[in-house]
């Protein structure tokens, strides 16, 4: 049902095009049902009595039929085969917009890897019973009925062969199809299992080389391999079975109807047209029948792909839109938490608890802790990554909940604690959230970011190609980057996780003097580990287990003691931290 539903939602709206496929099918269905009664009486009538004008009359009426039947079938593939690759693109689009609209809740739930199969896979499976329901939907059942009628009007007393040969073809394929399908699934969750392995090692290669460890990935990679190879296997098997099943009923139909036909011929109830005839028939019988199993052989393939991708698009976001979204409040840059708390789905503890924090605009905020401690949670909570599970986080005094999307994102420039960079140049990358920065502008940015040197050394400078991930360029240098690309974006508020952590304490402490002077009127949100990064910060919120254990600034939270004076002496010299 799921599979049907899904079909019709996104086959609606392309009606005349569907209609056009049904009536092309129905033509050539027709005309092929006619040819064999006219194949006949050329034989019976024409051959028989040596009629050449009734031969070159019936005979070129068959030519006529011929042509309409090949341009119907051409017309009706090229029509199908349109409506399923539409049906494609509108389901991977459709898929992409869903997951884009994702928390990072959702994606973590289904998984990247399971998302990316349901986008190509899954899709491409669906899209392929399209196209093959396209081409047999209408015809063979047609032809099957249809061959049944002008079977039986050619001789009704052989038509036991037929009753006695579609019901064995049907029941063999249905067992064989019967039994494929706990293989069909059980392969779609191990093809994402290999997606999963695969991607993991391409994107962990550096760990994996530096623990040595190849050979147990290799492993890993080959076990999942072996595992969706041994469905296949087990699925291809039963599919290969069809096939004799199919010859094996057909050719042992064929030597029935000529068997028992050439007694009818002998003693004269039967002409050898009608056998003929008769015989082309029950091919044609046959042959739609199995063109139906094929299609119902794909069906249930499809069926789950259809539930796999309806579970995508049936997942609403935890951050839900706006009703009526507010825009064009004035840009300020204040950050206000109320009591703001977030819990993950099944957690017995929440992350954050009842946390209260303003941030007047132009000020630095820095946030520090244990690993664990929340603050990177507490980072996304503005963007709304995450959205807060019990109080409220403001932004110039309205709810994040309540802004328009768009306008929310334009007043933050986030720098993620994974610098991600995508494929491209240094300019398509540090244009991303301003497409129509000029070039002096990407090149004051690299200068803040401490990047400018680095970048005017590259080839191409701007123009420098950027592989996926940005692992053409180092940690550090993809962290400036990063850091840039927020910076060209000029919103109210920053939002750095832990974004110096690859940069020399020289580095870290030259970009954030440079920040101060071209920056100065934006509100900062700093997440750091190292305390020489927040040491000038106007406030600095400690946190431990998701709760506030201190506040204020360096030297009043060193004079407090407590867990920020552990971290700082944890780090720092006694002097350093004086």
């Amino acid at each position: 049902m799921t599979l049907l539903r899904l079909l019709t939602r996104y086959l609606r709206p392309y009606g005349g095009s569907l209609l056009a496929v049904v009536l092309f099918q129905l033509i050539q269905a027709v005309a092929s049902l006619y040819l064999p009664t006219l194949n006949a009486e050329i034989i019976d009538q024409g051959v028989a009595l040596g009629d050449t004008a009734f031969i070159l009359s019936t005979g070129g009426w068959m030519l006529v039929i011929t042509l309409v039947q090949v341009a119907s079938s051409i017309t009706a593939v090229y029509f199908g085969a349109r409506l399923a690759m539409a049906l494609g693109r509108d389901l991977r689009g459709d898929l992409f917009h869903r997951v884009s609209e994702f928390s990072e809740r959702e994606v973590s739930s289904f998984g990247a890897p399971s998302l990316i199969t349901r986008s190509t896979n899954d899709v491409q499976q669906v899209q392929m019973l399209a196209l093959t329901t396209m081409t047999l939907l209408v015809s063979a059942p047609i032809l099957a009925v249809g061959g049944v009628v002008m079977a039986l009007q050619q001789d009704l007393e052989l038509s036991w062969i037929i009753a006695v040969s579609v019901p064995v073809l049907l029941v063999s394929l249905s067992l064989v199809i019967v039994r494929m399908v706990p293989q069909f699934r059980r392969m779609q969750t191990r093809i994402d299992t290999v997606n999963r392995v695969l991607r993991e090692q391409l994107t962990g290669i550096r760990v994996v080389r530096a623990f040595v460890r190849e050979d147990s990935e290799t492993e890993r990679f080959a076990r999942a391999n072996r595992d969706v190879t041994d469905s296949a296997l087990r699925a291809g098997r039963l599919l290969a079975l069809m096939f004799p099943i199919v010859m094996l009923v057909l050719n042992a139909s064929s030597v029935a109807v000529i068997w028992f036909g050439a007694f009818r011929i002998d003693d004269g109830s039967m002409q050898v047209g009608t056998l003929i005839a008769f015989l082309s028939y029950l091919m044609q019988i046959l042959m739609a029948v199995m063109m139906a199993t094929f299609m119902a052989m794909m069906i249930p393939r499809a069926a789950v792909c259809a539930d796999r991708i309806t579970e995508v698009l049936g997942t609403e976001s935890s951050v839900v839109m706006p009703a009526a979204p507010v825009r064009g409040t004035p840009h300020l840059g204040r950050v206000e938490l109320r009591g703001a708390t977030f819990s993950y789905p099944g957690a017995e503890q929440p992350v954050l608890r009842d946390l209260d924090i303003t941030v007047e605009p132009g000020s630095t905020l820095a946030i520090i802790g244990s690993t664990g401690a929340g603050k990177t949670t507490l980072a996304n909570l503005l963007p709304r990554l995450f959205d807060a599970t019990g109080g409220a986080v403001l932004i110039d005094g309205t709810d994040v909940r309540d802004y328009d999307p768009d306008d929310l994102w334009g007043r933050i420039g986030l720098v993620p604690q994974k610098p991600y960079l995508f494929s491209g140049t240094i300019a398509s990358n540090l244009r991303y959230g301003k497409p129509d920065a000029s070039d002096d502008e990407l090149w004051e940015a690299l200068e803040i970011a401490q990047a400018k040197d680095f970048v005017s050394a590259m080839e191409g400078g701007l123009e420098a190609p950027v592989a996926q991930g940005g692992t053409t360029v180092s940690g550090g240098q993809r962290q400036r980057l990063a850091i840039a690309r927020a910076l060209v974006k000029q919103p109210e508020i920053y939002v750095f996780d832990d974004s110096f952590s690859a940069l020399d304490l020289t580095t870290d402490a030259r970009l954030r003097q440079a920040l101060r002077a071209h920056r100065a009127g934006a509100t900062m949100i700093i997440v750091a580990q190292r305390v020489s990064s927040i040491i000038e910060a106007d406030q600095i919120v400690v946190l431990e287990d998701g709760a506030i254990v201190g506040r204020g600034t360096h030297e009043e939270l060193l004079a407090e003691g407590g867990t920020y004076a552990e971290i700082v002496a944890s780090q720092l010299t006694a002097e350093e931290a004086a």
